[in-house]
Protein backbone atom coordinates (compact mmCIF):
# COMPACT_ATOMS: atom_id res chain seq x y z
CA UNK A 1 0.00 0.00 0.00
CA UNK A 2 2.36 2.64 1.04
CA UNK A 3 4.58 1.45 -2.69
CA UNK A 4 1.38 2.38 -4.40
CA UNK A 5 1.14 5.76 -2.49
CA UNK A 6 4.73 6.54 -2.96
CA UNK A 7 4.06 5.73 -6.95
CA UNK A 8 1.14 8.36 -7.05
CA UNK A 9 3.20 11.05 -5.42
CA UNK A 10 6.07 10.79 -7.75
CA UNK A 11 3.88 10.50 -10.97
CA UNK A 12 2.05 13.53 -9.44
CA UNK A 13 5.60 15.85 -9.17
CA UNK A 14 6.71 14.31 -12.88
CA UNK A 15 2.90 15.66 -14.15
CA UNK A 16 3.23 19.27 -12.02
CA UNK A 17 7.21 19.75 -13.24
CA UNK A 18 6.56 19.03 -17.00
CA UNK A 19 3.00 21.66 -16.81
CA UNK A 20 5.55 24.12 -14.86
CA UNK A 21 8.54 23.86 -17.58
CA UNK A 22 5.69 24.13 -20.51
CA UNK A 23 3.79 27.43 -19.69
CA UNK A 24 7.38 28.76 -18.75
CA UNK A 25 9.76 27.19 -21.24
CA UNK A 26 11.53 30.72 -23.13
CA UNK A 27 9.46 30.76 -26.80
CA UNK A 28 11.34 29.08 -29.88
CA UNK A 29 11.80 31.75 -32.58
CA UNK A 30 9.79 31.19 -35.33
CA UNK A 31 7.00 29.12 -33.11
CA UNK A 32 4.60 32.48 -32.36
CA UNK A 33 1.68 31.38 -34.53
CA UNK A 34 0.08 34.86 -35.07
CA UNK A 35 -2.45 35.41 -37.59
CA UNK A 36 -4.42 38.41 -38.49
CA UNK A 37 -7.15 39.33 -41.10
CA UNK A 38 -7.06 41.22 -44.04
CA UNK A 39 -8.63 44.82 -43.71
CA UNK A 40 -10.98 46.83 -45.92
CA UNK A 41 -11.83 50.55 -45.81
CA UNK A 42 -10.05 53.71 -46.13
CA UNK A 43 -6.36 53.81 -45.46
CA UNK A 44 -4.37 57.09 -44.63
CA UNK A 45 -0.48 57.44 -45.76
CA UNK A 46 1.43 59.55 -43.62
CA UNK A 47 4.60 60.57 -42.46
CA UNK A 48 5.66 60.49 -39.02
CA UNK A 49 8.01 63.24 -37.04
CA UNK A 50 9.22 64.59 -33.79
CA UNK A 51 9.14 67.95 -32.92
CA UNK A 52 8.87 70.81 -30.90
CA UNK A 53 6.31 73.25 -30.21
CA UNK A 54 6.82 76.95 -30.63
CA UNK A 55 5.02 79.92 -30.03
CA UNK A 56 4.11 81.35 -34.03
CA UNK A 57 4.56 84.25 -32.37
CA UNK A 58 5.95 86.31 -29.57
CA UNK A 59 7.43 89.83 -27.99
CA UNK A 60 11.35 89.81 -27.46
CA UNK A 61 12.64 91.08 -24.41
CA UNK A 62 15.14 93.10 -25.46
CA UNK A 63 18.25 94.40 -23.69
CA UNK A 64 19.76 97.91 -23.07
CA UNK A 65 19.56 100.37 -25.57
CA UNK A 66 22.05 98.99 -29.25
CA UNK A 67 23.35 102.45 -30.06
CA UNK A 68 23.98 103.60 -26.61
CA UNK A 69 25.68 100.00 -26.69
CA UNK A 70 28.07 100.73 -29.55
CA UNK A 71 28.33 104.53 -28.36
CA UNK A 72 29.50 103.04 -24.78
CA UNK A 73 31.62 100.73 -26.85
CA UNK A 74 30.20 97.43 -25.81
CA UNK A 75 29.29 95.01 -28.19
CA UNK A 76 28.20 91.57 -25.79
CA UNK A 77 27.11 91.39 -22.38
CA UNK A 78 26.47 88.36 -19.80
CA UNK A 79 22.95 87.69 -18.34
CA UNK A 80 23.85 87.56 -14.28
CA UNK A 81 20.38 86.90 -13.01
CA UNK A 82 17.07 85.62 -14.79
CA UNK A 83 14.16 84.08 -13.49
CA UNK A 84 13.64 80.30 -14.52
CA UNK A 85 13.01 79.20 -18.14
CA UNK A 86 8.87 79.36 -18.11
CA UNK A 87 7.94 82.10 -15.19
CA UNK A 88 4.60 83.90 -15.28
CA UNK A 89 5.23 87.64 -15.11
CA UNK A 90 3.26 90.71 -15.52
CA UNK A 91 4.09 93.99 -17.31
CA UNK A 92 6.46 95.32 -15.54
CA UNK A 93 7.86 93.12 -13.29
CA UNK A 94 12.24 91.94 -12.98
CA UNK A 95 12.84 89.79 -15.62
CA UNK A 96 16.49 90.00 -15.40
CA UNK A 97 19.93 91.34 -14.21
CA UNK A 98 22.64 91.96 -16.64
CA UNK A 99 26.31 91.81 -15.94
CA UNK A 100 27.43 95.33 -16.39
CA UNK A 101 31.21 95.64 -14.97
CA UNK A 102 32.39 96.49 -18.46
CA UNK A 103 30.22 99.70 -18.57
CA UNK A 104 31.01 100.89 -14.64
CA UNK A 105 34.56 100.24 -15.80
CA UNK A 106 34.18 103.05 -18.82
CA UNK A 107 31.90 105.34 -16.36
CA UNK A 108 34.82 105.66 -14.36
CA UNK A 109 37.24 106.33 -17.03
CA UNK A 110 34.45 109.25 -18.28
CA UNK A 111 34.36 110.63 -15.16
CA UNK A 112 38.47 110.96 -15.16
CA UNK A 113 38.15 112.12 -18.33
CA UNK A 114 34.88 114.77 -17.31
CA UNK A 115 37.27 115.98 -14.32
CA UNK A 116 40.34 116.22 -16.45
CA UNK A 117 38.36 118.99 -18.90
CA UNK A 118 36.86 120.43 -16.26
CA UNK A 119 40.67 121.43 -15.01
CA UNK A 120 41.56 122.12 -18.57
CA UNK A 121 38.70 124.38 -19.34
CA UNK A 122 39.44 126.31 -15.50
CA UNK A 123 43.24 126.59 -16.82
CA UNK A 124 42.19 128.21 -20.11
CA UNK A 125 39.95 130.50 -18.94
CA UNK A 126 42.38 131.62 -16.10
CA UNK A 127 45.27 131.55 -19.09
CA UNK A 128 43.19 133.68 -21.24
CA UNK A 129 42.17 136.46 -18.62
CA UNK A 130 45.92 136.74 -17.29
CA UNK A 131 46.74 137.01 -20.98
CA UNK A 132 43.97 139.78 -21.90
CA UNK A 133 44.94 141.43 -18.97
CA UNK A 134 48.08 142.23 -20.22
CA UNK A 135 47.57 143.02 -23.45
CA UNK A 136 44.95 145.66 -21.73
CA UNK A 137 48.03 146.85 -19.71
CA UNK A 138 50.18 146.83 -22.85
CA UNK A 139 47.50 148.92 -24.39
CA UNK A 140 47.04 151.68 -22.18
CA UNK A 141 50.87 152.07 -21.19
CA UNK A 142 51.29 152.56 -24.58
CA UNK A 143 48.64 155.25 -25.25
CA UNK A 144 50.45 157.10 -22.41
CA UNK A 145 53.36 156.77 -24.37
CA UNK A 146 51.61 158.38 -27.58
CA UNK A 147 50.50 161.01 -25.19
CA UNK A 148 53.79 161.81 -24.40
CA UNK A 149 55.25 162.14 -27.92
CA UNK A 150 51.94 164.48 -28.47
CA UNK A 151 53.45 166.76 -25.97
CA UNK A 152 56.76 166.68 -27.06
CA UNK A 153 55.72 167.49 -30.68
CA UNK A 154 53.59 170.43 -29.36
CA UNK A 155 56.57 171.66 -27.52
CA UNK A 156 58.99 171.65 -30.64
CA UNK A 157 57.24 174.56 -32.59
CA UNK A 158 60.47 176.26 -31.87
CA UNK A 159 62.73 173.96 -32.81
CA UNK A 160 64.89 173.83 -35.10
CA UNK A 161 63.41 171.67 -38.17
CA UNK A 162 65.33 168.69 -38.30
CA UNK A 163 64.79 168.06 -34.47
CA UNK A 164 60.61 168.76 -35.08
CA UNK A 165 60.85 166.21 -38.11
CA UNK A 166 62.25 163.96 -35.55
CA UNK A 167 59.38 164.10 -33.35
CA UNK A 168 56.99 164.18 -35.50
CA UNK A 169 58.81 160.37 -36.22
CA UNK A 170 58.38 158.96 -32.89
CA UNK A 171 55.30 160.00 -32.62
CA UNK A 172 53.55 158.56 -36.15
CA UNK A 173 55.61 154.96 -35.06
CA UNK A 174 54.40 155.05 -31.37
CA UNK A 175 50.65 155.89 -33.12
CA UNK A 176 51.26 152.93 -35.45
CA UNK A 177 52.55 151.01 -32.68
CA UNK A 178 49.50 151.42 -30.64
CA UNK A 179 47.31 151.17 -33.65
CA UNK A 180 48.47 147.50 -34.24
CA UNK A 181 48.86 146.86 -30.97
CA UNK A 182 44.70 147.09 -30.41
CA UNK A 183 44.62 145.20 -33.67
CA UNK A 184 46.09 142.37 -31.83
CA UNK A 185 44.27 142.91 -28.69
CA UNK A 186 40.91 142.32 -30.48
CA UNK A 187 42.84 138.81 -32.48
CA UNK A 188 44.04 137.94 -29.01
CA UNK A 189 40.40 138.37 -28.07
CA UNK A 190 38.76 136.50 -30.31
CA UNK A 191 41.43 133.44 -30.02
CA UNK A 192 40.61 133.50 -26.59
CA UNK A 193 37.08 133.66 -26.97
CA UNK A 194 37.59 130.65 -29.42
CA UNK A 195 40.04 128.63 -27.27
CA UNK A 196 37.05 128.69 -24.44
CA UNK A 197 34.49 127.65 -26.80
CA UNK A 198 36.66 124.64 -27.90
CA UNK A 199 37.12 123.54 -24.10
CA UNK A 200 33.91 124.06 -23.05
CA UNK A 201 32.70 122.38 -26.23
CA UNK A 202 35.03 119.51 -25.20
CA UNK A 203 33.68 119.27 -21.27
CA UNK A 204 30.03 119.42 -22.54
CA UNK A 205 30.52 116.81 -24.81
CA UNK A 206 31.93 114.66 -22.44
CA UNK A 207 29.51 115.38 -19.46
CA UNK A 208 27.17 114.35 -21.93
CA UNK A 209 28.61 110.82 -22.70
CA UNK A 210 28.93 110.72 -18.71
CA UNK A 211 24.89 111.42 -18.55
CA UNK A 212 24.22 108.49 -21.27
CA UNK A 213 26.75 105.87 -19.54
CA UNK A 214 25.10 106.30 -16.39
CA UNK A 215 21.34 106.51 -18.05
CA UNK A 216 22.59 103.28 -19.94
CA UNK A 217 23.35 101.76 -16.59
CA UNK A 218 19.88 101.75 -15.58
CA UNK A 219 18.72 99.78 -18.72
CA UNK A 220 20.84 96.67 -17.00
CA UNK A 221 17.92 95.48 -15.10
CA UNK A 222 15.34 94.39 -17.46
CA UNK A 223 11.48 94.37 -16.94
CA UNK A 224 8.90 92.58 -18.81
CA UNK A 225 7.27 94.81 -21.38
CA UNK A 226 4.13 93.08 -20.79
CA UNK A 227 2.06 89.74 -18.93
CA UNK A 228 3.22 86.63 -20.11
CA UNK A 229 5.49 83.95 -19.82
CA UNK A 230 9.21 84.32 -20.15
CA UNK A 231 10.87 82.01 -22.21
CA UNK A 232 14.64 81.99 -22.48
CA UNK A 233 16.36 82.84 -26.37
CA UNK A 234 18.17 79.64 -27.94
CA UNK A 235 22.04 80.61 -29.67
CA UNK A 236 22.66 79.15 -32.84
CA UNK A 237 23.60 75.80 -31.66
CA UNK A 238 20.04 75.42 -29.76
CA UNK A 239 21.19 75.52 -26.36
CA UNK A 240 19.02 77.94 -24.17
CA UNK A 241 20.56 81.18 -22.74
CA UNK A 242 20.17 81.50 -19.10
CA UNK A 243 22.49 82.60 -16.55
CA UNK A 244 26.05 83.18 -17.75
CA UNK A 245 25.12 83.50 -21.28
CA UNK A 246 26.71 86.25 -23.56
CA UNK A 247 24.38 88.30 -25.49
CA UNK A 248 25.59 90.43 -28.53
CA UNK A 249 24.79 93.83 -29.03
CA UNK A 250 23.96 93.48 -32.68
CA UNK A 251 20.85 90.83 -31.30
CA UNK A 252 20.25 92.03 -28.06
CA UNK A 253 17.26 89.86 -27.23
CA UNK A 254 17.64 88.61 -23.57
CA UNK A 255 14.24 86.04 -23.46
CA UNK A 256 10.97 85.77 -25.27
CA UNK A 257 7.34 86.13 -24.05
CA UNK A 258 5.76 83.87 -26.81
CA UNK A 259 1.27 84.05 -27.67
CA UNK A 260 0.76 80.84 -26.43
CA UNK A 261 -2.65 81.19 -28.02
CA UNK A 262 -1.46 79.90 -31.63
CA UNK A 263 1.49 77.32 -31.54
CA UNK A 264 3.45 75.86 -34.28
CA UNK A 265 5.41 72.10 -34.34
CA UNK A 266 8.91 72.88 -35.54
CA UNK A 267 10.01 69.53 -36.64
CA UNK A 268 12.50 68.15 -39.66
CA UNK A 269 11.36 65.34 -42.55
CA UNK A 270 14.01 62.63 -43.62
CA UNK A 271 14.84 63.59 -47.31
CA UNK A 272 13.37 59.83 -48.33
CA UNK A 273 9.81 61.38 -47.49
CA UNK A 274 9.70 65.34 -48.31
CA UNK A 275 8.67 64.74 -51.76
CA UNK A 276 5.57 63.09 -49.95
CA UNK A 277 5.01 66.43 -47.84
CA UNK A 278 3.15 69.72 -48.93
CA UNK A 279 1.61 72.80 -47.86
CA UNK A 280 -1.85 72.60 -47.06
CA UNK A 281 -1.77 68.76 -45.93
CA UNK A 282 -3.34 68.03 -42.64
CA UNK A 283 -1.86 66.69 -39.40
CA UNK A 284 -2.38 65.13 -36.53
CA UNK A 285 0.08 66.20 -33.67
CA UNK A 286 0.60 65.18 -29.86
CA UNK A 287 2.73 65.63 -27.27
CA UNK A 288 5.13 63.36 -24.83
CA UNK A 289 3.69 65.28 -22.19
CA UNK A 290 0.16 64.53 -22.68
CA UNK A 291 -0.06 61.78 -25.32
CA UNK A 292 -3.58 61.32 -24.97
CA UNK A 293 -4.96 64.59 -26.35
CA UNK A 294 -4.42 65.25 -29.94
CA UNK A 295 -4.44 67.66 -31.74
CA UNK A 296 -5.56 68.56 -35.46
CA UNK A 297 -2.95 70.76 -37.78
CA UNK A 298 -1.70 71.99 -40.89
CA UNK A 299 1.52 71.91 -43.06
CA UNK A 300 2.61 75.83 -43.54
CA UNK A 301 5.82 75.84 -44.69
CA UNK A 302 7.90 73.02 -46.06
CA UNK A 303 11.74 74.42 -46.71
CA UNK A 304 13.35 74.02 -50.06
CA UNK A 305 16.44 73.00 -48.93
CA UNK A 306 17.86 70.01 -46.55
CA UNK A 307 20.20 70.64 -44.26
CA UNK A 308 22.47 67.89 -42.38
CA UNK A 309 21.49 66.59 -39.16
CA UNK A 310 24.38 66.78 -36.35
CA UNK A 311 26.00 63.72 -35.89
CA UNK A 312 24.51 62.36 -38.65
CA UNK A 313 24.86 61.56 -42.51
CA UNK A 314 20.77 62.13 -42.68
CA UNK A 315 19.89 65.04 -44.52
CA UNK A 316 16.36 66.93 -43.58
CA UNK A 317 14.16 69.56 -44.47
CA UNK A 318 12.61 72.03 -42.13
CA UNK A 319 8.77 71.83 -41.69
CA UNK A 320 6.18 73.67 -39.77
CA UNK A 321 2.77 72.88 -38.63
CA UNK A 322 0.13 74.88 -37.63
CA UNK A 323 -2.07 74.19 -34.86
CA UNK A 324 -5.56 74.88 -34.64
CA UNK A 325 -7.38 76.00 -31.99
CA UNK A 326 -6.07 76.67 -28.34
CA UNK A 327 -4.81 74.35 -25.29
CA UNK A 328 -3.68 75.53 -21.61
CA UNK A 329 -1.51 73.11 -21.43
CA UNK A 330 0.78 73.61 -24.42
CA UNK A 331 4.25 75.16 -24.09
CA UNK A 332 6.95 75.90 -25.89
CA UNK A 333 9.93 73.14 -26.41
CA UNK A 334 7.34 70.37 -25.78
CA UNK A 335 8.43 67.38 -27.22
CA UNK A 336 5.40 66.48 -30.44
CA UNK A 337 4.65 63.46 -32.26
CA UNK A 338 3.54 65.02 -35.84
CA UNK A 339 1.25 62.40 -38.17
CA UNK A 340 1.27 64.48 -41.25
CA UNK A 341 -1.67 63.27 -43.75
CA UNK A 342 0.10 62.70 -47.42
CA UNK A 343 -2.50 60.98 -48.90
CA UNK A 344 -5.87 59.21 -48.20
CA UNK A 345 -7.39 56.26 -49.80
CA UNK A 346 -11.25 55.51 -49.45
CA UNK A 347 -11.16 51.83 -49.95
CA UNK A 348 -8.52 49.67 -50.16
CA UNK A 349 -7.31 46.41 -48.87
CA UNK A 350 -4.41 46.22 -45.83
CA UNK A 351 -2.26 44.23 -43.58
CA UNK A 352 0.05 45.16 -41.15
CA UNK A 353 3.66 45.79 -42.56
CA UNK A 354 4.99 42.96 -40.62
CA UNK A 355 3.44 40.36 -42.50
CA UNK A 356 4.82 41.05 -45.88
CA UNK A 357 8.26 39.51 -46.63
CA UNK A 358 10.27 40.36 -49.92
CA UNK A 359 12.65 37.58 -51.85
CA UNK A 360 14.17 40.02 -54.02
CA UNK A 361 11.26 41.47 -56.06
CA UNK A 362 9.16 39.86 -55.21
CA UNK A 363 6.58 40.24 -52.47
CA UNK A 364 4.35 37.47 -50.46
CA UNK A 365 2.63 36.54 -47.37
CA UNK A 366 2.50 33.39 -45.48
CA UNK A 367 -0.74 31.65 -45.50
CA UNK A 368 -1.98 28.03 -44.35
CA UNK A 369 1.03 26.20 -45.27
CA UNK A 370 2.02 28.39 -48.46
CA UNK A 371 4.10 31.46 -49.23
CA UNK A 372 1.63 33.80 -51.49
CA UNK A 373 2.58 36.35 -53.92
CA UNK A 374 1.07 40.07 -53.28
CA UNK A 375 1.72 43.17 -55.16
CA UNK A 376 1.94 45.70 -52.87
CA UNK A 377 1.04 49.58 -52.61
CA UNK A 378 1.13 52.26 -50.21
CA UNK A 379 1.90 51.96 -46.86
CA UNK A 380 2.17 54.19 -43.41
CA UNK A 381 3.77 53.46 -40.26
CA UNK A 382 1.89 50.50 -39.54
CA UNK A 383 0.07 49.01 -42.55
CA UNK A 384 0.59 48.02 -46.32
CA UNK A 385 -1.78 48.21 -49.09
CA UNK A 386 -2.95 45.08 -50.91
CA UNK A 387 -2.95 45.80 -54.60
CA UNK A 388 -3.27 41.89 -55.87
CA UNK A 389 -3.10 38.28 -53.75
CA UNK A 390 -5.08 39.05 -51.07
CA UNK A 391 -8.97 39.28 -50.20
CA UNK A 392 -11.00 40.59 -47.44
CA UNK A 393 -11.34 38.61 -44.79
CA UNK A 394 -8.39 36.23 -45.36
CA UNK A 395 -6.44 35.63 -42.20
CA UNK A 396 -2.18 35.73 -42.79
CA UNK A 397 0.63 34.95 -40.16
CA UNK A 398 2.23 38.29 -38.96
CA UNK A 399 5.24 36.22 -38.31
CA UNK A 400 6.65 33.27 -40.30
CA UNK A 401 5.60 30.09 -38.17
CA UNK A 402 7.58 26.99 -37.47
CA UNK A 403 8.85 25.38 -40.78
CA UNK A 404 7.41 28.40 -43.46
CA UNK A 405 10.55 28.13 -45.13
CA UNK A 406 9.70 24.99 -46.94
CA UNK A 407 6.40 26.29 -47.97
CA UNK A 408 5.85 26.54 -51.72
CA UNK A 409 5.30 30.13 -53.38
CA UNK A 410 2.05 30.20 -54.83
CA UNK A 411 2.19 33.11 -57.77
CA UNK A 412 -0.35 35.67 -58.94
CA UNK A 413 -1.90 34.28 -62.55
CA UNK A 414 -0.07 35.82 -65.05
CA UNK A 415 2.84 36.11 -63.66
Amino acid sequence: MNHKKNYLYILGAVVFIVVVWYFTKAPVTGTRVIKVPVKSGKFVVSVTTTGELEARSNEKIHGPNPSGLRNARIWQYRIEKIVPDGTVVDSGQWVANLDRSDLENKIKDQELNVEKLRTQYTKTQLDTAMTLRDARDALINMKYSVEDKQIVVDQSIYEPPATKRQVKLELQKAERTYKQAKDNYVLKSEKAKADMKEVEAGLHKAVRKQNELNKLKSEFVVYAPKAGMVIYKRSWDGKKQGVGAQISTWNNVVAILPDLSAMNSHTYVNEIDISKVKKGQKAIVSTDAFPDKKFNGVVTEVANMGQQMKNSNAKVFEVIIQLAGHDSVLRPSMTTKNRIITETIDSALFVPIECVHNNDSLSFVYMDHRKQQVVTGKSNDEDIVIRAGLKKGEEVYLYPPEGAGKWKMHFLKGE
